[in-house]
């Protein structure tokens, strides 16, 4: 499962890296047409726009499931293993709440739109809403999953808290790659 996951995380890397390019590419092309021939292409800043809506949900997802998000331990490094799996679990559920609401929302903002044209390509702007349908859908499924494994006992003690520090995410080692003292 957690093979499939990975592989999935890393298609929307690549996904985000696809957009982030398309977006330099339209983005820096209209400002040279702009600024040598006084000219543009204006369908190119509705597509931008676009990009930058899907890079920021399709990178939120794959943060959520790095755990890179900011947070805050302060409460929780001081509990006992019982603790951190209750707080753990609690959070895991809020989220949960959360991601079904946002994902209810969403699917009917996605619907309202499916009519609606984009004002330059015409295009329905249900395009745009339906990345926070899919955030909110497989955010709901990876949340789920984690708050089961939770549940379950299965998750390992040092997972218990969900915030990793800048040091900790890159093996130990503070920030600029010295050693630590």
């Amino acid at each position: 499962m957690h093979t499939l996951i990975d592989r999935c995380c890393r298609l929307l890397e690549a996904l985000i890296a696809l957009a982030l390019a398309a977006m330099v590419i339209m983005v820096f092309g209209n400002v040279v047409l702009r600024y040598a021939f006084n000219s543009g292409i204006t369908v190119s800043e509705e597509l931008a726009r676009w990009c930058f809506v899907w890079l920021t949900f399709l990178g939120a997802l794959v943060g959520l499931r790095e755990r890179a998000h900011l947070g805050t331990d302060v409460l929780v490094s001081r509990l006992g293993p019982r603790g951190r799996r209750a707080c753990l679990a609690l959070g895991q559920a809020l989220m949960l709440a959360v991601s079904v609401m946002f994902t209810h929302g969403s699917w009917q903002q996605t619907r309202i739109n499916l009519d609606v044209a984009a004002p330059v390509t015409g295009a329905p702007m249900a395009v745009v809403y339906a990345a926070g349908l899919v955030f909110g859908g497989i955010a709901t499924l990876l949340l789920a999953a984690d708050l089961l494994r939770t549940l379950a006992g299965r998750i390992d003690g040092r997972d218990l808290v969900m915030v990793q520090e800048g040091e900790e995410r890159i093996g130990g080692r503070p920030p600029g790659g010295g050693a630590r003292p």
